[in-house]
Protein backbone atom coordinates (compact mmCIF):
# COMPACT_ATOMS: atom_id res chain seq x y z
CA UNK A 1 0.00 0.00 0.00
CA UNK A 2 1.17 3.41 -1.00
CA UNK A 3 -0.04 6.75 0.56
CA UNK A 4 0.84 10.19 0.64
CA UNK A 5 1.31 11.97 3.01
CA UNK A 6 1.48 16.04 4.60
CA UNK A 7 2.77 17.47 8.07
CA UNK A 8 2.12 20.63 8.51
CA UNK A 9 5.11 22.71 9.32
CA UNK A 10 5.36 26.86 10.74
CA UNK A 11 6.11 28.03 7.10
CA UNK A 12 3.67 25.46 5.28
CA UNK A 13 4.24 21.64 4.70
CA UNK A 14 6.51 18.82 4.64
CA UNK A 15 4.95 16.10 2.13
CA UNK A 16 6.30 12.72 2.72
CA UNK A 17 5.05 9.42 0.33
CA UNK A 18 4.66 6.23 2.34
CA UNK A 19 4.43 2.15 1.54
CA UNK A 20 3.51 -0.55 3.32
CA UNK A 21 1.44 -0.63 7.25
CA UNK A 22 1.91 1.78 10.26
CA UNK A 23 1.90 -0.51 12.25
CA UNK A 24 5.31 -2.08 10.84
CA UNK A 25 8.56 -1.52 11.28
CA UNK A 26 9.66 2.19 11.24
CA UNK A 27 12.12 3.24 8.30
CA UNK A 28 12.15 7.07 7.64
CA UNK A 29 14.25 7.69 3.70
CA UNK A 30 15.59 10.66 3.18
CA UNK A 31 16.56 11.67 -0.80
CA UNK A 32 19.93 13.47 -2.06
CA UNK A 33 20.19 17.29 -3.14
CA UNK A 34 17.80 18.53 -5.55
CA UNK A 35 15.92 14.92 -5.83
CA UNK A 36 12.93 13.78 -4.03
CA UNK A 37 10.90 11.10 -2.03
CA UNK A 38 10.51 9.51 -5.62
CA UNK A 39 13.93 8.54 -5.21
CA UNK A 40 12.98 5.08 -3.34
CA UNK A 41 10.12 4.70 -5.62
CA UNK A 42 12.26 0.97 -7.10
CA UNK A 43 14.34 0.36 -4.00
CA UNK A 44 11.46 -0.34 -1.32
CA UNK A 45 9.19 -2.51 -3.12
CA UNK A 46 11.88 -5.14 -2.61
CA UNK A 47 12.40 -4.83 0.62
CA UNK A 48 11.37 -6.34 3.61
CA UNK A 49 7.64 -6.11 3.46
CA UNK A 50 7.12 -6.19 7.69
CA UNK A 51 8.41 -2.50 7.78
CA UNK A 52 6.58 0.99 7.25
CA UNK A 53 8.66 2.99 4.54
CA UNK A 54 8.28 6.64 4.56
CA UNK A 55 10.41 9.01 2.39
CA UNK A 56 10.04 12.68 3.17
CA UNK A 57 10.48 15.67 0.65
CA UNK A 58 12.62 17.75 2.32
CA UNK A 59 11.68 21.61 2.10
CA UNK A 60 12.19 23.47 -0.73
CA UNK A 61 12.20 19.98 -2.48
CA UNK A 62 9.24 18.04 -4.30
CA UNK A 63 6.57 18.15 -3.49
CA UNK A 64 6.95 20.34 0.27
CA UNK A 65 6.49 24.03 1.30
CA UNK A 66 9.64 26.31 0.47
CA UNK A 67 11.16 27.91 3.44
CA UNK A 68 10.52 31.68 4.20
CA UNK A 69 11.27 34.12 2.43
CA UNK A 70 14.43 35.71 3.13
CA UNK A 71 16.87 32.91 4.25
CA UNK A 72 19.27 30.46 2.89
CA UNK A 73 19.00 26.40 3.41
CA UNK A 74 20.73 25.81 6.39
CA UNK A 75 21.82 22.27 6.66
CA UNK A 76 21.05 21.83 10.21
CA UNK A 77 17.22 22.79 9.52
CA UNK A 78 17.25 19.63 7.65
CA UNK A 79 18.27 17.63 10.57
CA UNK A 80 15.31 19.77 12.46
CA UNK A 81 12.93 19.03 9.57
CA UNK A 82 13.83 14.88 10.42
CA UNK A 83 12.92 15.89 14.40
CA UNK A 84 9.44 17.74 13.49
CA UNK A 85 8.25 14.32 11.33
CA UNK A 86 9.08 11.70 14.14
CA UNK A 87 7.91 14.12 16.78
CA UNK A 88 4.47 13.62 14.87
CA UNK A 89 4.46 10.14 14.27
CA UNK A 90 5.95 9.61 17.76
CA UNK A 91 8.46 7.55 16.98
CA UNK A 92 10.96 6.81 19.91
CA UNK A 93 12.91 4.30 18.03
CA UNK A 94 13.17 3.89 13.83
CA UNK A 95 15.60 3.32 10.99
CA UNK A 96 16.92 5.97 9.05
CA UNK A 97 18.19 5.37 5.42
CA UNK A 98 19.93 8.28 3.33
CA UNK A 99 21.05 9.07 0.13
CA UNK A 100 23.49 11.21 -1.09
CA UNK A 101 22.59 14.75 1.50
CA UNK A 102 20.08 12.63 2.93
CA UNK A 103 22.49 10.37 4.17
CA UNK A 104 24.94 13.23 5.86
CA UNK A 105 21.88 14.34 6.96
CA UNK A 106 20.56 11.00 8.61
CA UNK A 107 24.28 11.03 9.88
CA UNK A 108 24.46 13.89 11.81
CA UNK A 109 20.70 13.20 13.04
CA UNK A 110 22.27 9.94 14.12
CA UNK A 111 24.54 12.01 16.50
CA UNK A 112 21.94 14.59 18.21
CA UNK A 113 19.76 11.94 18.61
CA UNK A 114 21.66 8.72 19.16
CA UNK A 115 18.72 7.31 20.93
CA UNK A 116 16.32 7.15 18.33
CA UNK A 117 17.88 5.35 15.69
CA UNK A 118 18.70 1.57 15.53
CA UNK A 119 19.82 1.33 12.07
CA UNK A 120 21.64 3.25 9.66
CA UNK A 121 22.00 2.86 5.96
CA UNK A 122 23.85 5.39 3.76
CA UNK A 123 23.64 5.06 0.34
CA UNK A 124 26.87 7.00 -1.46
CA UNK A 125 27.18 9.11 1.88
CA UNK A 126 29.73 8.88 4.39
CA UNK A 127 27.15 10.37 6.79
CA UNK A 128 29.34 14.20 7.07
CA UNK A 129 30.39 15.71 4.79
CA UNK A 130 33.09 18.03 6.52
CA UNK A 131 33.67 21.65 6.00
CA UNK A 132 37.26 22.93 5.44
CA UNK A 133 39.34 23.41 7.99
CA UNK A 134 40.85 26.29 7.18
CA UNK A 135 38.97 29.31 8.81
CA UNK A 136 39.57 31.69 5.82
CA UNK A 137 37.68 29.29 3.44
CA UNK A 138 35.02 29.16 5.79
CA UNK A 139 34.58 32.78 5.94
CA UNK A 140 34.73 33.13 2.12
CA UNK A 141 31.95 30.03 2.01
CA UNK A 142 29.57 32.02 4.11
CA UNK A 143 30.39 35.14 2.25
CA UNK A 144 29.97 33.83 -0.70
CA UNK A 145 26.61 32.32 0.47
CA UNK A 146 24.97 35.74 1.95
CA UNK A 147 26.13 37.71 -1.71
CA UNK A 148 24.24 34.92 -3.58
CA UNK A 149 21.10 35.14 -1.30
CA UNK A 150 21.03 38.88 -1.79
CA UNK A 151 21.87 38.15 -5.76
CA UNK A 152 19.28 35.75 -6.08
CA UNK A 153 16.39 38.31 -4.49
CA UNK A 154 17.77 41.51 -6.36
CA UNK A 155 16.71 39.43 -9.45
CA UNK A 156 13.79 37.97 -8.20
CA UNK A 157 14.47 34.64 -9.20
CA UNK A 158 11.59 33.27 -8.20
CA UNK A 159 9.11 32.65 -11.33
CA UNK A 160 10.37 29.09 -12.59
CA UNK A 161 10.84 28.47 -16.35
CA UNK A 162 8.17 26.56 -18.38
CA UNK A 163 9.85 23.85 -20.57
CA UNK A 164 8.32 21.03 -22.61
CA UNK A 165 8.30 17.52 -20.62
CA UNK A 166 11.13 16.69 -22.97
CA UNK A 167 13.15 19.39 -21.97
CA UNK A 168 12.33 19.18 -18.58
CA UNK A 169 13.73 15.64 -18.41
CA UNK A 170 16.89 16.60 -20.67
CA UNK A 171 17.70 19.68 -18.42
CA UNK A 172 17.60 16.83 -15.64
CA UNK A 173 19.81 14.72 -17.39
CA UNK A 174 22.19 16.55 -18.22
CA UNK A 175 22.71 18.11 -14.67
CA UNK A 176 23.47 14.72 -13.72
CA UNK A 177 24.85 12.16 -15.36
CA UNK A 178 24.11 9.52 -13.57
CA UNK A 179 20.83 9.47 -13.89
CA UNK A 180 19.22 7.26 -16.33
CA UNK A 181 16.27 8.45 -18.66
CA UNK A 182 13.95 6.02 -16.84
CA UNK A 183 15.42 7.68 -13.27
CA UNK A 184 14.50 10.86 -14.42
CA UNK A 185 11.54 10.12 -15.33
CA UNK A 186 10.80 9.17 -11.65
CA UNK A 187 12.15 12.17 -10.42
CA UNK A 188 10.11 14.56 -12.36
CA UNK A 189 7.05 13.16 -11.43
CA UNK A 190 7.39 14.72 -8.14
CA UNK A 191 10.01 17.28 -8.70
CA UNK A 192 7.56 19.14 -11.65
CA UNK A 193 3.92 20.77 -11.47
CA UNK A 194 2.24 21.43 -14.86
CA UNK A 195 1.32 24.30 -16.09
CA UNK A 196 0.29 25.73 -19.45
CA UNK A 197 2.57 25.33 -21.98
CA UNK A 198 4.43 22.38 -20.30
CA UNK A 199 6.16 22.03 -16.81
CA UNK A 200 7.78 23.98 -14.15
CA UNK A 201 10.10 22.38 -11.71
CA UNK A 202 8.95 22.46 -8.26
CA UNK A 203 12.60 22.84 -6.37
CA UNK A 204 13.53 26.08 -4.76
CA UNK A 205 16.26 28.13 -6.19
CA UNK A 206 17.37 28.83 -3.26
CA UNK A 207 18.30 25.32 -2.80
CA UNK A 208 21.54 25.90 -5.44
CA UNK A 209 22.74 28.46 -2.96
CA UNK A 210 25.28 26.27 -1.68
CA UNK A 211 25.40 26.11 2.20
CA UNK A 212 27.15 23.35 4.26
CA UNK A 213 27.64 22.99 7.84
CA UNK A 214 30.60 24.31 10.14
CA UNK A 215 31.19 20.56 10.98
CA UNK A 216 35.08 20.00 10.52
CA UNK A 217 36.69 16.16 10.06
CA UNK A 218 37.99 16.74 13.75
CA UNK A 219 34.21 17.44 14.14
CA UNK A 220 32.83 14.37 12.71
CA UNK A 221 35.33 12.08 13.71
CA UNK A 222 34.07 12.96 17.63
CA UNK A 223 30.69 12.90 16.65
CA UNK A 224 30.53 9.50 15.26
CA UNK A 225 31.28 8.70 18.75
CA UNK A 226 28.18 9.44 19.65
CA UNK A 227 26.16 6.65 17.16
CA UNK A 228 24.30 4.09 18.52
CA UNK A 229 22.99 2.81 15.84
CA UNK A 230 23.92 -0.25 13.51
CA UNK A 231 25.58 1.47 10.41
CA UNK A 232 25.38 0.01 7.03
CA UNK A 233 27.49 2.01 4.16
CA UNK A 234 26.66 1.30 0.32
CA UNK A 235 29.73 3.12 -1.69
CA UNK A 236 29.07 2.72 -5.96
CA UNK A 237 32.10 1.94 -7.52
CA UNK A 238 31.01 4.28 -9.84
CA UNK A 239 29.80 7.13 -7.77
CA UNK A 240 30.79 10.23 -7.04
CA UNK A 241 33.57 9.77 -4.28
CA UNK A 242 35.28 7.89 -6.81
CA UNK A 243 35.19 10.95 -9.32
CA UNK A 244 33.58 14.03 -9.54
CA UNK A 245 34.00 14.79 -6.09
CA UNK A 246 37.79 14.69 -5.84
CA UNK A 247 37.90 16.92 -3.29
CA UNK A 248 36.11 14.56 -1.03
CA UNK A 249 39.34 12.02 -0.59
CA UNK A 250 40.93 14.21 2.31
CA UNK A 251 38.11 12.70 4.59
CA UNK A 252 36.81 9.71 3.18
CA UNK A 253 39.77 7.71 4.11
CA UNK A 254 39.97 9.01 7.81
CA UNK A 255 35.93 8.36 8.39
CA UNK A 256 36.42 5.15 6.99
CA UNK A 257 38.91 4.36 9.78
CA UNK A 258 37.17 5.93 12.60
CA UNK A 259 33.53 4.04 11.58
CA UNK A 260 35.61 0.99 11.77
CA UNK A 261 37.55 1.69 15.22
CA UNK A 262 35.10 3.20 17.08
CA UNK A 263 32.03 1.06 15.83
CA UNK A 264 34.06 -2.37 15.30
CA UNK A 265 30.87 -4.75 14.02
CA UNK A 266 28.24 -2.44 14.30
CA UNK A 267 29.44 -1.07 11.22
CA UNK A 268 29.48 -2.40 7.71
CA UNK A 269 30.88 -0.89 4.72
CA UNK A 270 29.72 -2.51 1.06
CA UNK A 271 30.99 -1.71 -2.53
CA UNK A 272 28.52 -2.55 -5.19
CA UNK A 273 28.84 -2.09 -9.09
CA UNK A 274 26.90 1.32 -10.30
CA UNK A 275 26.94 4.74 -9.68
CA UNK A 276 25.42 7.74 -7.09
CA UNK A 277 22.10 6.74 -8.33
CA UNK A 278 22.37 2.78 -8.30
CA UNK A 279 19.55 2.75 -5.34
CA UNK A 280 17.37 3.80 -8.29
CA UNK A 281 19.16 2.50 -11.90
CA UNK A 282 19.25 -0.66 -10.52
CA UNK A 283 17.98 -1.34 -7.28
CA UNK A 284 18.34 -5.15 -7.46
CA UNK A 285 22.09 -4.05 -6.56
CA UNK A 286 21.32 -3.30 -2.97
CA UNK A 287 18.34 -4.76 -2.14
CA UNK A 288 19.92 -7.48 -0.81
CA UNK A 289 22.14 -5.78 0.98
CA UNK A 290 19.62 -3.67 2.80
CA UNK A 291 17.38 -6.10 3.31
CA UNK A 292 19.65 -8.35 5.14
CA UNK A 293 20.64 -5.46 7.31
CA UNK A 294 17.25 -4.40 8.14
CA UNK A 295 16.44 -7.93 9.30
CA UNK A 296 19.41 -8.79 11.33
CA UNK A 297 18.81 -8.90 15.28
CA UNK A 298 15.52 -7.87 14.24
CA UNK A 299 13.58 -6.82 17.24
CA UNK A 300 10.25 -9.26 17.21
CA UNK A 301 8.17 -5.81 17.63
CA UNK A 302 8.53 -2.36 16.58
CA UNK A 303 8.83 0.46 18.92
CA UNK A 304 5.98 3.26 18.28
Amino acid sequence: MISELKFLVPWGHIAAKAWGMPQGRPVLCLHGWLDNANTFNRLIPLLPKDCFYMAIDFPGHGLSSHRPVGFPYHFFDYVADVRRIVAELKWNRFSLMGHSLGGTVAGMFSCVFPELVDKLILVESYGFYPAPTESNQLLLSKRKLIEDLLSFEEKQQHSSKVRSPQAALQRLLEANKHLTEESGKILLQRGTTEVPGGLVYNRDMRVLLHNHSLVTLDHSLNFLKTIQAEILMIIAQGGIFTGDFEDSRHFLQPLKEAFKTTLKERFQLTEVAGNHFVHLNEPEVVAGIISAFLTKHQNPKPSL
